[in-house]
């Protein structure tokens, strides 16, 4: 165990593992591994590949996008320490030193990069890498307090998974992973500003320029639905391009059509009601989403 320290909040008990392992945020690590598990599933190739190695690839997928969310609670550990929703984090809450959880996540990048570069191949390793970089330091420590779209921008990070599934096991890039990386990628502003709306006086009292606090709550609304009516084309689009069959197509056709209805819902409530609903929607949404794509690849 770990030596206590003293901080401004006292002395602080022998640090957890699970302190640690929250430093990953295991919640949103969940989404990564099913999404970039979908990726290598699609992929051709996958039912030839050793399952320790397919096995190693996700692990390390999950520890690479784990640490680059240890190394946004690191620098974001001021605007935690304010927010409601945030402040019970490892670092606000005293219970993981900064330094030791800047120095525990850079550990565990590099070792996520290195793991997969020798359990598949360096391209998807290199995509890792990038994702990385991009989440810690585009997004994080660039975007997140500059910009009212910081999300869209910075959203690219976490759509990479199913690429880097797919490219692990094939070693190239191919269109469908492309259309699943742009799923993710329109579907993170709807369900991130969904989260923004109730927890806008959280975001005010960090002065993190989300859209509902620079442009207003209804021009949010309004491009909330915009983006769940681009994501109606796109998810539909691997049916015609031959890669799924009629199974998938209605069902995203129905997740869609009730993500449309979610975000009209938002727009004409004036309360946080359906902005929460929404929320909870948008990740079975994505969950289902990509579930139908692996049963219609059967």
């Amino acid at each position: 165990m770990a030596e206590t320290s003293s901080l401004d909040t006292g002395v602080i008990d022998d640090l957890n593992i699970k302190d640690y392992i929250q430093l990953l945020k295991p919640r949103v690590m969940t989404l990564v591994v099913f999404t970039g598990f979908v990726g290598m599933w699609l992929a051709p190739g996958f039912s030839d590949t050793h399952p320790v190695l397919a096995f190693l690839s996700i692990f390390a997928l999950a520890l690479g996008a784990g640490a680059a969310g240890g190394i946004n609670m690191w620098y974001d550990a001021d605007i935690d320490s304010v927010m409601k929703r945030t402040q019970n984090r490892p670092i606000p809450s005293g219970r993981v030193d900064k330094d030791s959880a800047l120095l525990f996540s850079v550990m565990c990048s590099v070792t996520a990069v290195l793991l997969l570069g020798l359990s598949s191949n360096w391209l998807a390793a290199g995509i890792l890498a990038f994702a990385n970089v991009f989440y810690s330091v585009f997004y994080t420590m660039i975007l997140k307090r500059r910009t009212p779209q910081n999300i869209v921008i910075g959203g690219a990070a976490g759509a990479f998974p199913p690429l880097i599934g797919w490219t692990a096991i094939t070693g190239s890039v191919d269109i469908y992973p492309l259309i699943m990386f742009a799923v993710i990628f329109f579907w993170t502003p709807p369900h991130f500003w969904a989260l923004s709306l109730y927890a806008s006086d959280d975001y005010e009292r960090a002065k993190v320029p989300m859209l509902p606090n620079v442009a207003g709550k209804l021009a949010t609304k309004i491009q909330m639905l915009l983006y769940t009516l681009l994501l109606l084309p796109l998810c539909l689009s691997p049916y015609f391009l031959g890669f799924t069959g009629i199974v998938y197509t209605a069902g995203a056709a129905i997740l869609n059509g009730l993500f449309i209805l979610s975000a009209i819902k938002v727009l004409n409530d004036g309360t946080d009601k359906h902005a929460k609903r929404m929320f909870a929607y948008s990740i079975f949404y994505l969950f289902a989403l990509f579930i139908l794509m692996m049963v219609g690849s059967i």
